[in-house]
């Protein structure tokens, strides 16, 4: 069994209004050394496979399939390995 994390963010070429209605919001709290700030999201998976390449390609093929849209974001996948207790 391996878990997946997943980064799902924005290409860096796309607008981010989140993110600029975020960074607004932090300089009107204070947070005046904050310059940037892009807004993205996060998937855990458990995927129940017999090797960390199996568990890769589902995963991969998740986010090509569902997760990310491949026109406007960029994802990253982190494998581990579950210990069974």
């Amino acid at each position: 069994m391996y878990k997946a994390n997943i980064t799902i963010t924005l290409r860096s070429s796309i607008l981010d209004p989140q993110g600029k209605a975020a960074l607004h919001a932090l300089g009107e709290l204070g947070f005046k050394s904050v310059q940037s700030v892009r807004i993205g999201k996060v998937v855990e998976m458990e995927i129940d496979s017999d090797s960390l390449a199996a568990a890769n390609q589902i995963a991969e093929k998740a986010c090509k399939e569902l997760l990310a849209n491949s026109v406007m974001e960029d994802y990253h996948i982190e494998l581990h390995e579950l210990v069974s207790s």
